[in-house]
Protein backbone atom coordinates (compact mmCIF):
# COMPACT_ATOMS: atom_id res chain seq x y z
CA UNK A 1 0.00 0.00 0.00
CA UNK A 2 0.93 3.41 -0.71
CA UNK A 3 0.90 6.53 1.65
CA UNK A 4 0.48 10.16 0.91
CA UNK A 5 0.39 13.35 2.79
CA UNK A 6 -2.33 16.24 2.60
CA UNK A 7 0.62 19.06 1.87
CA UNK A 8 -2.17 22.00 1.20
CA UNK A 9 -4.51 23.88 3.64
CA UNK A 10 -8.05 21.51 3.04
CA UNK A 11 -8.51 19.35 0.35
CA UNK A 12 -11.79 18.56 -0.44
CA UNK A 13 -13.04 14.19 -0.24
CA UNK A 14 -15.62 13.25 -2.39
CA UNK A 15 -18.07 10.23 -3.25
CA UNK A 16 -17.04 10.32 -7.03
CA UNK A 17 -14.08 10.91 -8.84
CA UNK A 18 -14.75 14.05 -10.11
CA UNK A 19 -14.89 18.14 -9.20
CA UNK A 20 -18.47 17.74 -9.39
CA UNK A 21 -19.23 15.22 -7.24
CA UNK A 22 -20.38 15.62 -3.48
CA UNK A 23 -17.94 16.50 -0.77
CA UNK A 24 -18.06 14.50 2.06
CA UNK A 25 -15.08 15.66 3.98
CA UNK A 26 -11.94 17.41 3.82
CA UNK A 27 -8.88 16.83 4.56
CA UNK A 28 -6.14 19.32 6.78
CA UNK A 29 -2.45 19.80 5.87
CA UNK A 30 -0.47 16.89 7.64
CA UNK A 31 -2.97 14.42 7.37
CA UNK A 32 -1.93 11.16 6.49
CA UNK A 33 -3.79 9.11 3.45
CA UNK A 34 -3.28 5.13 2.32
CA UNK A 35 -4.24 5.51 -1.40
CA UNK A 36 -6.24 2.67 -2.50
CA UNK A 37 -6.45 2.95 -6.31
CA UNK A 38 -6.05 5.64 -9.06
CA UNK A 39 -8.93 6.26 -11.97
CA UNK A 40 -7.38 8.96 -13.99
CA UNK A 41 -6.43 11.80 -12.43
CA UNK A 42 -7.99 10.67 -9.29
CA UNK A 43 -7.05 8.63 -6.14
CA UNK A 44 -9.84 6.56 -3.89
CA UNK A 45 -8.08 7.26 -0.14
CA UNK A 46 -8.10 6.37 3.22
CA UNK A 47 -7.50 8.99 5.84
CA UNK A 48 -5.41 7.03 8.84
CA UNK A 49 -7.04 9.38 11.19
CA UNK A 50 -10.26 8.05 11.16
CA UNK A 51 -10.43 5.19 8.28
CA UNK A 52 -12.53 7.57 6.03
CA UNK A 53 -13.36 6.92 2.78
CA UNK A 54 -13.50 9.11 -0.65
CA UNK A 55 -11.69 10.18 -3.94
CA UNK A 56 -9.63 13.17 -4.06
CA UNK A 57 -7.56 14.96 -7.13
CA UNK A 58 -4.13 13.31 -7.25
CA UNK A 59 -2.30 16.72 -7.84
CA UNK A 60 -3.93 17.99 -4.10
CA UNK A 61 -1.53 15.47 -2.20
CA UNK A 62 2.31 14.45 -1.99
CA UNK A 63 3.21 10.69 -1.99
CA UNK A 64 5.42 9.72 1.46
CA UNK A 65 8.21 6.83 1.55
CA UNK A 66 7.40 4.42 4.00
CA UNK A 67 10.24 5.53 6.22
CA UNK A 68 8.28 8.77 6.39
CA UNK A 69 5.09 7.03 7.25
CA UNK A 70 7.31 5.06 10.28
CA UNK A 71 8.55 8.32 11.80
CA UNK A 72 4.95 9.49 11.60
CA UNK A 73 3.34 6.60 13.39
CA UNK A 74 6.05 6.52 15.84
CA UNK A 75 5.71 9.42 18.41
CA UNK A 76 2.40 11.64 18.22
CA UNK A 77 2.55 15.08 15.99
CA UNK A 78 0.70 18.65 17.67
CA UNK A 79 -1.40 20.06 16.20
CA UNK A 80 -2.01 24.23 15.13
CA UNK A 81 -4.32 26.28 17.39
CA UNK A 82 -4.74 29.21 15.29
CA UNK A 83 -7.98 29.96 13.17
CA UNK A 84 -4.67 30.45 10.15
CA UNK A 85 -1.28 30.27 10.35
CA UNK A 86 1.35 29.83 8.10
CA UNK A 87 4.03 26.80 6.89
CA UNK A 88 6.89 27.62 4.93
CA UNK A 89 8.08 24.96 3.22
CA UNK A 90 12.27 26.00 3.17
CA UNK A 91 13.29 23.39 0.40
CA UNK A 92 11.00 24.94 -2.34
CA UNK A 93 10.35 28.83 -0.81
CA UNK A 94 6.47 28.20 -0.22
CA UNK A 95 4.35 29.34 1.72
CA UNK A 96 1.41 27.46 2.75
CA UNK A 97 -1.81 28.65 4.83
CA UNK A 98 -2.71 26.12 7.09
CA UNK A 99 -6.06 26.00 9.51
CA UNK A 100 -7.11 25.55 13.18
CA UNK A 101 -6.24 21.21 13.48
CA UNK A 102 -3.93 21.02 10.93
CA UNK A 103 -0.94 18.28 11.79
CA UNK A 104 2.48 19.50 12.05
CA UNK A 105 4.44 15.86 11.19
CA UNK A 106 7.09 14.94 13.99
CA UNK A 107 7.36 18.78 14.87
CA UNK A 108 10.58 19.60 17.20
CA UNK A 109 12.02 23.61 17.12
CA UNK A 110 9.45 25.04 14.83
CA UNK A 111 10.41 22.73 12.19
CA UNK A 112 9.35 19.36 10.66
CA UNK A 113 10.32 17.07 7.34
CA UNK A 114 8.33 15.73 4.92
CA UNK A 115 10.86 13.28 3.64
CA UNK A 116 13.14 15.78 2.18
CA UNK A 117 11.38 18.61 2.47
CA UNK A 118 12.02 20.80 5.39
CA UNK A 119 9.01 23.31 6.68
CA UNK A 120 9.05 25.90 9.43
CA UNK A 121 6.22 27.02 11.56
CA UNK A 122 6.23 29.42 14.51
CA UNK A 123 2.99 29.77 15.37
CA UNK A 124 1.14 28.57 18.52
CA UNK A 125 0.99 24.64 18.65
CA UNK A 126 -0.47 21.90 20.95
CA UNK A 127 0.23 17.96 21.60
CA UNK A 128 -2.05 16.66 24.30
CA UNK A 129 -1.45 15.92 27.76
CA UNK A 130 -3.85 15.31 30.18
CA UNK A 131 -6.58 17.11 28.68
CA UNK A 132 -9.93 18.35 30.79
CA UNK A 133 -13.16 18.74 30.20
CA UNK A 134 -13.02 22.46 30.61
CA UNK A 135 -10.47 22.49 27.80
CA UNK A 136 -12.68 20.26 25.26
CA UNK A 137 -14.87 23.16 25.59
CA UNK A 138 -12.72 26.45 25.43
CA UNK A 139 -11.79 24.72 21.77
CA UNK A 140 -15.27 24.14 20.70
CA UNK A 141 -15.93 27.71 21.25
CA UNK A 142 -13.01 28.80 19.53
CA UNK A 143 -15.32 27.86 16.04
CA UNK A 144 -18.04 29.37 17.26
CA UNK A 145 -20.20 31.25 14.72
CA UNK A 146 -18.21 29.32 11.66
CA UNK A 147 -20.60 28.32 8.83
CA UNK A 148 -22.03 25.14 8.27
CA UNK A 149 -20.78 23.29 5.43
CA UNK A 150 -21.42 19.42 4.47
CA UNK A 151 -18.13 17.80 4.81
CA UNK A 152 -16.17 20.64 6.40
CA UNK A 153 -13.84 20.37 8.99
CA UNK A 154 -12.15 23.91 9.65
CA UNK A 155 -13.01 27.23 10.96
CA UNK A 156 -14.15 28.48 7.59
CA UNK A 157 -17.01 26.06 6.60
CA UNK A 158 -17.90 22.42 9.34
CA UNK A 159 -20.81 20.38 10.11
CA UNK A 160 -21.82 19.02 13.36
CA UNK A 161 -19.68 15.64 13.20
CA UNK A 162 -16.69 17.39 12.15
CA UNK A 163 -16.86 19.92 14.61
CA UNK A 164 -16.87 17.13 17.34
CA UNK A 165 -14.06 14.82 15.89
CA UNK A 166 -11.80 17.99 15.49
CA UNK A 167 -12.03 19.60 18.87
CA UNK A 168 -11.63 16.16 19.81
CA UNK A 169 -9.13 15.71 17.30
CA UNK A 170 -7.00 19.27 18.67
CA UNK A 171 -7.26 17.26 22.36
CA UNK A 172 -5.66 14.29 21.50
CA UNK A 173 -8.45 12.01 21.35
CA UNK A 174 -9.61 9.51 17.81
CA UNK A 175 -13.64 10.17 17.06
CA UNK A 176 -14.58 8.47 13.82
CA UNK A 177 -16.27 10.98 10.40
CA UNK A 178 -20.12 10.62 11.30
CA UNK A 179 -22.32 11.39 13.54
CA UNK A 180 -24.12 8.14 13.62
CA UNK A 181 -20.37 6.57 13.72
CA UNK A 182 -19.02 8.82 16.75
CA UNK A 183 -22.25 7.41 18.42
CA UNK A 184 -20.86 4.41 18.83
CA UNK A 185 -17.56 5.52 21.12
CA UNK A 186 -17.56 6.07 24.55
CA UNK A 187 -20.06 5.34 27.75
CA UNK A 188 -23.20 5.68 27.75
CA UNK A 189 -24.61 8.54 30.09
CA UNK A 190 -27.88 7.42 31.23
CA UNK A 191 -29.72 10.58 31.56
CA UNK A 192 -29.60 14.25 30.33
CA UNK A 193 -29.05 15.69 34.28
CA UNK A 194 -25.92 13.48 34.44
CA UNK A 195 -24.39 14.39 31.61
CA UNK A 196 -20.99 16.92 32.48
CA UNK A 197 -19.67 19.33 30.02
CA UNK A 198 -17.33 17.86 27.18
CA UNK A 199 -19.96 15.26 26.74
CA UNK A 200 -21.21 14.15 23.16
CA UNK A 201 -25.31 14.34 22.71
CA UNK A 202 -26.73 12.47 19.62
CA UNK A 203 -30.22 13.47 18.47
CA UNK A 204 -31.98 11.48 15.84
CA UNK A 205 -34.65 11.83 12.64
CA UNK A 206 -38.12 10.58 12.26
CA UNK A 207 -36.99 7.20 11.26
CA UNK A 208 -35.03 6.73 14.19
CA UNK A 209 -31.79 7.35 12.81
CA UNK A 210 -29.09 9.65 14.10
CA UNK A 211 -28.02 12.71 12.30
CA UNK A 212 -26.62 15.24 14.25
CA UNK A 213 -24.35 15.74 17.15
CA UNK A 214 -22.83 18.74 19.36
CA UNK A 215 -20.86 19.14 22.52
CA UNK A 216 -22.37 19.79 26.17
CA UNK A 217 -21.25 22.53 27.70
CA UNK A 218 -21.80 24.10 31.54
CA UNK A 219 -25.22 25.05 32.42
CA UNK A 220 -27.23 22.91 30.01
CA UNK A 221 -26.19 24.08 27.22
CA UNK A 222 -24.51 22.55 24.09
CA UNK A 223 -22.41 24.12 21.05
CA UNK A 224 -22.76 22.23 17.38
CA UNK A 225 -23.31 23.23 13.33
CA UNK A 226 -26.40 23.76 12.62
CA UNK A 227 -26.38 26.61 10.14
CA UNK A 228 -23.78 28.18 11.76
CA UNK A 229 -21.43 26.73 14.71
CA UNK A 230 -23.66 28.06 17.73
CA UNK A 231 -24.79 27.40 21.43
CA UNK A 232 -28.21 26.62 22.50
CA UNK A 233 -30.16 25.18 25.22
CA UNK A 234 -30.39 21.30 25.79
CA UNK A 235 -33.02 19.10 28.10
CA UNK A 236 -34.07 15.53 28.24
CA UNK A 237 -36.07 16.08 25.25
CA UNK A 238 -33.53 17.59 22.96
CA UNK A 239 -32.04 21.27 21.71
CA UNK A 240 -34.26 24.21 22.57
CA UNK A 241 -32.85 27.54 20.52
CA UNK A 242 -34.09 30.62 21.85
CA UNK A 243 -33.49 31.89 17.89
CA UNK A 244 -36.53 29.86 16.40
CA UNK A 245 -38.51 29.89 20.31
CA UNK A 246 -38.81 25.95 19.70
CA UNK A 247 -37.07 22.26 19.25
CA UNK A 248 -34.96 21.82 16.34
CA UNK A 249 -33.33 18.07 17.41
CA UNK A 250 -34.57 15.28 19.60
CA UNK A 251 -32.20 13.90 21.66
CA UNK A 252 -31.28 10.29 20.89
CA UNK A 253 -28.24 9.78 23.69
CA UNK A 254 -25.31 10.87 25.20
CA UNK A 255 -21.74 9.26 25.29
CA UNK A 256 -18.48 10.60 27.68
CA UNK A 257 -15.68 9.76 25.96
CA UNK A 258 -13.40 11.41 28.53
Amino acid sequence: MSFAICNLSLVPVRNEPTDRAEMVSQLLFGELIHIEKQKGSWLFITCDFDSYQGWIDVKQCRPVSNEFVEIFKSSPSPVSTEFLQIVFNESRKIAIPVVLGSTLPNFINNSFYIDDDKYSFDGPSFLASNVTRERICETAILYLNSPYLWGGRSPFGIDCSGLVQIVYRINGYKLRRDAAQQSTQGGQVSFASEAAPGDLAFFENEEGNIIHTGIILPGNKIIHSSGRVKIDDLDHEGIYSQEFQRYTHKLRLIKSIL
